[in-house]
């Protein structure tokens, strides 16, 4: 086989400078706390005037959905690398997938507003691009323990079993890109399992339950993934 060329050293410099720019984009986002940036902020940072930037973005929403592309593929890592330690055990590869996205919300707030807060003003994301792509990938680490206890006949019933036909249709609409039909009550289930953990994760990072202690916190979110398993239908863990 023939080796792909290396880069060259303009195409090089080039990357570090995307690089560079992308991460004084976050630098700025940490020191504002808020998500919304502007080129000319960036640029003086960088020390370069703000139109050398339109040679690496056509403009701030570009910047913008870059940032929120690698957000997303960085939490789905962060989520897929919390399933190593019992690839056999569906329950608790639940856990850790769920403890792996409230550990990416506390380390990187910023981002974790990014693509899960507030839409940043202005800001509209292409229509089925990058961002949409990038999204699917990070929420199907969730979806994908559905889909293997649908396989393995280790998906129970959910608690709710009834499903508004609206409901249905949605569910429909996404068998393929689950390559598997879920039931619809179990569809339904799977998107009350992501509401609930995300609910959780945003109370607690953007300080709604800093009145509990630490310990707390840590005690609570692991009754309510508890919960949240056993509404959905998930595995229990297989401990021994």
């Amino acid at each position: 086989m023939t080796a792909a060329p290396s880069a060259t050293r303009r195409e090089r410099t080039r990357a570090a400078t995307i690089d560079e720019i992308k991460a004084t984009a976050l630098d700025l986002m940490r020191g504002a706390g808020t998500v919304d940036v502007r080129f000319t902020d960036i640029a003086r940072v960088m020390g370069v005037t703000p139109p050398a930037l339109y040679r690496y973005f056509a403009d701030r929403d570009e910047l913008l959905t870059a940032l929120i592309t690698d957000a997303y593929d960085d939490l789905a890592r962060h989520v897929a690398a919390s399933g190593a330690a019992a690839p056999d055990d569906l329950g608790a590869r639940w856990e850790a997938a769920a403890q792996a996205y409230r550990e990416w919300a506390h380390r990187e707030p910023e981002r974790f507003a990014l693509i899960l807060g507030l839409p940043v003003p202005g800001y509209v994301a292409p229509e089925e691009g990058p961002t949409s792509e990038a999204a699917s990938r990070a929420l199907s680490q969730l979806s994908s323990l559905f889909v293997e206890a649908l396989h393995a006949d280790t998906l129970g019933a959910p608690y709710l079993r009834e499903v508004d036909p609206t409901v249905e249709v949605c569910a429909h609409g996404k068998s393929e890109d689950l390559e598997v039909t879920l039931p619809a009550e179990s569809f339904q289930a799977m998107l009350h399992a992501w509401a609930a953990l995300h609910g959780f994760t945003s109370l607690e990072a953007y300080g709604h339950l800093d009145w509990m202690e630490p310990a707390a916190r840590d005690a609570l979110f692991g009754s309510q993934v508890t919960l949240i398993a056993r509404v959905a239908g998930l595995p229990e863990p297989l401990r021994a």
